[in-house]
């Protein structure tokens, strides 16, 4: 698989996931060193990461762009997402994000920084 086919394939399952009651189950995304940035808080590790995503009102993405871009190794990539959120059913505003996967093993990717 290409990169961007990589990143298309984790950004549809990332997203569907955590608009879904599913949430908690993106915990196999992270490692104990991943880290997540959110409104200049940072949380570190799984648990940490899906205590503050879990902690979430009801979310609706609409993603409207993905771009990835290689890492510092042939193993990793950047991904931006772009698009709207609905949160607990409120008009939709925009967002970004952006990812850092890396690779654990052939097709297998976790988030090493959200």
């Amino acid at each position: 698989m290409s990169a961007e086919e990589i990143a298309q394939a984790f950004v549809q399952h990332y997203y569907t996931t955590f608009d879904s009651e599913e949430r908690p189950s993106l915990a196999s995304l992270y490692t104990e060193s991943s880290v997540m940035t959110f409104e200049g808080q940072q949380f570190q590790g799984a648990t940490n990461i899906l205590g503050k995503i879990t902690s979430f009102g009801q979310i609706a993405h609409n993603i409207t762009t993905v771009d990835v871009q290689p890492s510092v190794t042939e193993s990793a990539m950047l991904v931006y997402v772009g698009g709207h959120v609905s949160i607990d059913g409120d008009s939709p505003i925009q967002f970004s994000q952006v990812f850092q996967l890396v690779a654990t093993g052939p097709g297998e990717f976790v988030l090493n920084n959200d």
